[in-house]
């Protein structure tokens, strides 16, 4: 319900209609850049792998991967779980799985630490693997700025290289998406065509980053 009023109330000041833009920066992952695999220790029981770490080598027959930065505290956050949860569906049996990061600092979130991670992933029955970042290592070498955050990566030989970076889709109201970047996306890799739309501007929170 609280997920819901947030978004009614956003959407009323027009905050959730967002044309897409460009979010390259100058640091982290640009298209077509080849990305570092990382470990992390994931937090789904719904999976029987709660403290088991996670790498992308541990997908051994994947074409790619639908890398989230993303968080249990943020209402923009929570308005896309259900998306992702497609998304995992639809296509991690055609080689593309989700990943899920949160890399949040738990002193500025506290609902975001590893045994509340655990919770919401049991609650939501996430079919993916959903990982913390404590070190906020692997955000800040993606270049992750936003909750819920993607990188899209194809796997060329060893490599993993990012081919989309930004938004699922236009509108954090399911009911008024009109263009869905992500699937757009991996659609044409699986299709053997170069992506068309290479980022959409990232909405949500800002990540929590630890105080310096």
């Amino acid at each position: 319900m609280r997920t819901l009023l947030f978004c009614v109330v956003v959407g009323a000041i027009g905050f959730f209609s967002f044309k897409s833009s460009s979010t390259t920066s100058t640091a982290g992952y640009g298209i077509g850049d080849a990305v570092a695999d990382f470990n992390l220790k994931n937090a789904n029981s719904a999976l029987s792998q709660t403290g088991k770490m996670v790498s992308l080598k541990s997908y051994e027959k994947a074409k790619g991967y639908i890398v989230t930065f993303t968080c249990n505290s943020c209402p923009y956050s929570v308005a896309y779980e259900d998306r992702l949860i497609d998304l995992h569906k639809k296509y991690a049996s055609k080689g593309y799985p989700v990943i899920a990061i949160n890399p949040n600092d738990i002193k500025r979130k506290p609902s975001d630490s590893f045994s509340e991670m655990t919770v919401r992933a049991n609650d939501k029955k996430f079919p993916f693997a959903y990982l913390r970042d404590d070190s906020q290592d692997i955000a800040t070498a993606f270049g992750a700025r936003k909750t819920p955050h993607i990188f899209l990566l194809e796997r060329k030989g060893d490599k993993k290289i990012v081919q989309f970076i930004g938004a699922i889709d236009d509108n954090t109201e399911p009911d008024r998406v009109k263009v869905k970047y992500l699937e757009n996306a991996i659609d044409e890799l699986l299709a053997g065509k170069p992506v068309t739309k290479t980022t959409a501007k990232a909405i949500g929170c800002t990540i929590k980053w630890k105080k310096q």
